[in-house]
């Protein structure tokens, strides 16, 4: 009996500890099962990005008091239902943005994602490398949108790839942009009444210019014309002057070039000094601060000023822009056009468009957020407007932009709806050939004027990035020897002398360290050339 009872309790236990195991059994399954999902909360391709919406801290700044209403367009906020990935927007002035950024920075307590390129600059972002993640595995991993930008605009790559030859931004390309930045604007009204052609060389702008000054054009019977009132470097195109990135180099026969101690430079100087003799130059013009050459040439008065350097007429002479148009490129002394610009579309390609922070806890959600961003259709939602507001999505499969709001500009509506310039954008040239455009306003009249100066393009100096020890040194440098350029440059067109000058003046330049700017800036270009 004793034996059978043990046996009992003995099957007993035995059950107990097998009931044990299947429980513990079970239990380590469910385990599993719990931990697969939170696994599985992050997808590495498709939508939605995450299973269980995760949240993400993006900045930006815009321009004064544009606010947040980008915010609520229909693509950006589709995209949080399609990803799953709720967006807590900040959004800061860059009124006052420069004190701002400064405190953000020394505090490293960063948002997850930074976007625009106007937020953080090259040398915030090398000067603070620590604060933000080098992007190259992410995107090769989790950005098949913007890998394919990667591999088919090799100058987007070599744009973003910093000196330590790693990515620590974001790019974009733009869609619809002009290859040419400025046109020759002038008054055709003007030119009709004085019985005159619209000039193609530079002896025909000076005596265009000089009957401009002489003979009365606007008909007020006041002698109130100023055929050119704002410097521009550009008034030296003609000689084969040209400065997209407005830091004096150019590229001349492959090689960077510092312009303003070549014999171009020179002799474009001395003919502005002929001009300004005539009467041509306004006499303020080295004196005179934008609101006064805004005031000049909008005077509600009359027209004044004959010829200028623009994108637009509109955005230039206000109330009388009908009476002006854009002209071809004048020739210089060598037959030659010349026109500054870019053949990848003026400003297109630029970096720093979005940063992830190196306290972003799910980097892997931040990037395929962002590679959201870079197909055709959302980059034109982003630059204009959402579909079924700012555009129109066609039946042919092509694109048009709606007219904005009664008394609303088409630009000033744009940004209202989307990023505009900011921001992270592809457009293929593919996709481009979708994209219609009016060419008499806005983004279609600026590619629209820009073909008179698209075969005379020159290659620009690139935007080229530099170390943290050459960005210390740049503006030490620069400083002091961009302020002696323009003072004599303003010496020599307003009183002559460049060529009794000339020699103190090229010294000078070196003795303040000229050639150790030009070193800087050569090696950054060669660093450029060299990314694949």
């Amino acid at each position: 009996m004793k034996k059978a009872v043990k046996r009992s309790i003995n099957l007993l236990l035995l059950a107990g500890l097998l009931a044990s195991s299947m429980a513990g059994c079970g239990s380590k399954k469910v385990a599993e099962t719990v931990s697969d999902k939170q696994e599985a909360t992050f997808n590495s391709t498709g939508l939605p990005i995450v299973n269980k919406k995760a949240t993400l801290s993006v900045l930006t700044t815009r321009w004064g008091s544009m606010g947040d209403s980008f915010t609520k367009n229909k693509w950006v906020k589709d995209l949080e239902t399609n990803t799953n990935v709720k967006i807590k927007w900040e959004v800061q002035s860059l009124n006052d943005w420069a004190t701002q950024k400064s405190v953000l920075l020394a505090s490293g307590d960063l948002p997850d994602v930074i976007l625009g390129n106007q937020t953080f600059s090259d040398s915030d972002i090398i000067g603070n490398q620590g604060l933000f993640v080098a992007v190259d595995d992410l995107a090769k991993k989790y950005m098949p949108n913007y890998t394919e930008a990667l591999n088919k605009l090799p100058e987007l790559k070599k744009m973003e790839t910093f000196p330590d030859g790693k990515m620590y931004s974001f790019g974009k390309n733009l869609p619809s942009r002009p290859q040419t930045e400025y046109q020759p604007v002038i008054n055709k009204v003007w030119l009709d009444k004085l019985g005159l052609k619209a000039p193609t060389t530079l002896d025909e702008l000076y005596n265009v210019l000089l009957a401009f000054k002489t003979k009365d054009p606007n008909g007020n019977g006041k002698a109130d014309e100023i055929p050119i009132t704002d410097f521009t470097i550009n008034l030296l195109n003609p000689f084969g002057i040209t400065d997209l990135n407005v830091n004096s180099m150019m590229i001349n026969d492959g090689s960077p070039v510092y312009y303003p101690t070549s014999n171009q430079y020179k002799d474009g100087v001395k003919w502005l000094q002929k001009l300004y003799a005539a009467g041509i130059i306004d006499r303020e013009m080295f004196t005179q601060d934008n609101t006064m050459i805004t005031s000049k040439k909008q005077d509600p008065k009359a027209a004044r000023v004959g010829f200028t350097y623009a994108w637009t007429p509109d955005a230039t002479f206000g109330t009388w822009s009908s009476q002006y148009q854009a002209i071809a490129p004048i020739k210089g002394t060598d037959g030659k056009q010349y026109a500054p610009g870019d053949t990848n579309g003026v400003f297109s390609i630029q970096r720093n468009e979005a940063l992830i922070t190196a306290g972003c806890k799910t980097p892997e959600v931040a990037a395929r957020w962002l590679d959201q961003f870079y197909t055709g259709e959302a980059s034109i939602q982003n630059f204009w407007g959402a579909e079924g507001t700012v555009i129109t999505k066609n039946s042919n499969d092509t694109f048009s932009l709606n007219n904005p709001p009664e008394g609303t500009s088409a630009d000033a509506w744009y940004w209202d709806q989307s990023l505009r310039d900011f921001g992270p954008k592809y457009i293929s040239a593919d996709f481009q050939k979708k994209i219609a455009l009016s060419p008499k306003s806005g983004d279609g009249l600026k590619v629209e004027l820009s073909k008179l100066g698209d075969a005379y393009v020159t290659t620009p100096f690139p935007n080229v990035m530099y170390t943290v020890e050459e960005n210390q040194e740049i503006p030490t440098l620069t400083t002091d020897i961009d302020t002696y350029v323009g003072q004599m440059r303003a010496q020599w067109i307003t009183k002559g002398g460049i060529d009794a000058g000339w020699d103190a003046y090229v010294k000078k330049l070196n003795n303040m360290g000229l050639d150790k700017l030009v070193k800087i800036r050569t090696d950054a270009y060669s660093r450029y050339k060299s990314i694949k």
